[in-house]
């Protein structure tokens, strides 16, 4: 009976730990989701002069901004669109030249920031640029006067082009894989019926790759208008650009929350649009396994038709990433010779090692906090419903931050904080987020600790539930089932989160550059500082080091695709 009454005693403390456990994980998910609600909430101090400038900003910039981002956001699309499922089509139904480099090699644009490959992109075309100076004498038309039918490459026509180049592999990788496990199989089936190549590709590869197609170039989509660098350098007008100008330039954080919260609900829209879409991928996937996939083959493509889509497919490669690497490498070969990158080169390891201690913490805070979410969620709930709920919406406003754009997220934590200061000036708030380590360093928890979630989700998807139970039948504690059995599992989806977010962050532009330590300039800040003073060549050194690191999760992911 004193067993019993322990044993209960015992339970009863258990559960209690566990709720604390929980109420604190939601406490630190509705903190990070802070900043969102701090932008929203900024509707609620619409007085007469929060109209004034709202209307203001309706009759003068607004159409301007809704006109480009939509202009912008539209050619992305199709863009994007047509790249990815072209390419993605070709690597998984057919069999080509060059077709085993392509299935990993198409993933190499990600590693391009969109900002680095405009600044390659202006060096390269602009009128004094060595591309137009040679044709125009190659063609013998003089090299005095810039082509009055050459596009002006920092343009909204400009932007577009290198940002479908950048951001296809998404559209890329989720239509490859929607289509690499039934469609190959199917298309057999059709031609068995007698369709021919052009009907199964419409009709049966295509339909089965929509949800992933619309995932994709959602994800897409949500990456152009977070988008500062490129908008900032080429002079555009779109809502990212504007809610900088009204922050830093106007000095009115009430219009630039106001603009904040509408490319809040644009970005809310997509992510919505992303979800559904996902949660409608199950239909692609293949419930037979490899019993079916050996009684199909792809295609076999020969003759100029196999030319013409290698050639396809190495186009977005080559203006993607190699070109635009190899042109980096020369920039700063020919600065090296000429002896004008001392400064940067001297200074080169203080930019690195402010880069790497931010994007260190950031990983390591983010990796903490996924594991342990993961960890709670994926326990009992014990018939405590409401414990269950909280925990899993806790875990789903988390998972809103990667949408969000860092000028949205630094708007949300700087604005509240200003409205606090206001009201209780004695409170020294705001000190510990404006210019600090601390501050940074939780604008990017906000935005990237859902990244290092979803991964360390997808590794506890793959280990059974037996293995918990088994280990509580044999007398294991919470703390040891953790220690000793789900964290030597989940190694791998643990590293690959703490280096997913170490290269966001490395890439991070818009949030770093309102919310860095005064004189801590990373990699990303300094490369945009650079260019924008025209001093394109000097910038290569950071931007080669910015697209070396992200390298690496290219690299996880071509891992990942062959061993699928």
């Amino acid at each position: 009976m004193i067993a019993r009454c322990g044993w209960f005693s015992f339970a009863d403390d258990l559960v209690t730990l566990l709720a604390l456990q929980r109420a604190l994980l939601i406490l630190l998910s509705l903190v990070l989701a802070a900043p969102v609600a701090g932008v929203l909430l900024s509707w609620l101090r619409l007085d007469g002069q929060a109209l004034a400038v709202l209307s203001h900003q309706a009759e003068t910039v607004m159409a301007g901004y809704a006109g480009q981002s939509l202009v912008l956001a539209g050619g992305v699309a199709l863009g994007t669109a047509l790249l990815g499922v072209c390419t993605a089509a070709a690597v998984a139904l057919f069999r080509f030249p060059g077709h085993r480099f392509f299935e990993w090699g198409l993933l190499l644009p990600m590693a391009m920031p969109a900002y680095v490959l405009a600044y390659v992109a202006t060096d390269a075309l602009q009128p004094s640029g060595p591309v137009q100076l040679a044709l125009r004498q190659a063609l013998g038309l003089g090299t005095a006067d810039p082509w009055r039918w050459w596009p002006d490459v920092r343009s909204l026509g400009g932007a577009i082009p290198l940002f479908v180049l950048c951001l296809y592999p998404y559209v890329y990788l989720l239509t490859r894989t929607a289509l690499g496990d039934r469609a190959v199989q199917m298309m057999e089936a059709a031609r068995l019926l007698g369709a021919g190549l052009a009907r199964r590709l419409l009709t049966v590869a295509l339909p089965l790759a929509r949800p992933a197609v619309v995932a994709g170039v959602a994800l897409a989509l949500m990456e152009t208008l977070a988008d500062y660098g490129v908008g900032a350098y080429f002079g555009l007008s779109t809502f990212t650009t504007g809610i900088y100008r009204a922050w830093l330039s106007m000095n009115d954080p009430v219009a630039a929350s106001q603009l904040a919260s509408l490319l809040l609900v644009v970005v809310a829209v997509l992510l919505t649009l992303e979800r559904r879409a996902q949660s409608r991928l199950r239909f692609a996937t293949s419930r037979n396994g490899a019993a079916q996939a050996t009684e199909a083959r792809p295609v076999v493509l020969r003759g100029a038709v196999a030319w013409a889509v290698t050639a396809l497919c190495l186009l977005p490669v080559l203006l993607g990433f190699a070109l635009p690497v190899a042109w980096l490498l020369g920039m700063l070969w020919r600065e090296a010779q000429y002896g004008e990158v001392g400064l940067p080169l001297a200074r080169f390891g203080e930019w690195a090692w402010a880069t790497f201690r931010l994007a260190g913490l950031s990983a390591l805070a983010a990796t903490a906090v996924a594991l342990a979410l993961g960890f709670s969620l994926r326990q009992p709930r014990g018939g405590r419903l409401g414990a269950g709920l909280g925990l899993g919406l806790a875990a789903r406003v988390l998972s809103l931050g990667y949408a969000v754009p860092g000028a949205v997220v630094a708007i949300g934590i700087l604005v509240p904080l200003g409205w606090a200061q206001q009201r209780w000036p004695e409170s020294g708030w705001t000190p510990w987020f404006t210019g600090t380590l601390l501050g940074v360093v939780y604008a990017y928890l906000v935005r990237f600790s859902s990244v290092a979630l979803q991964t360390v989700e997808s590794g506890y998807a793959r280990m059974p539930g037996s293995v918990d139970e088994t280990a509580r039948m044999l007398g294991a504690g919470r703390a040891r089932v953790f220690w000793r059995l789900h964290l030597p599992l989940l190694r791998k989806p643990a590293l690959a989160a703490l280096l997913l977010v170490f290269v966001d962050v490395m890439k991070e532009l818009p949030a770093t550059l309102v919310l860095r330590p005064f004189g801590s300039d990373t990699l990303a800040v300094v490369a945009y500082n650079l260019a924008r003073d025209e001093r394109l060549a000097e910038a290569a050194l950071p931007s080669l080091a910015i697209v070396a690191v992200g390298l690496l999760p290219v690299i996880l992911l071509s891992r990942a695709l062959r061993q699928d």
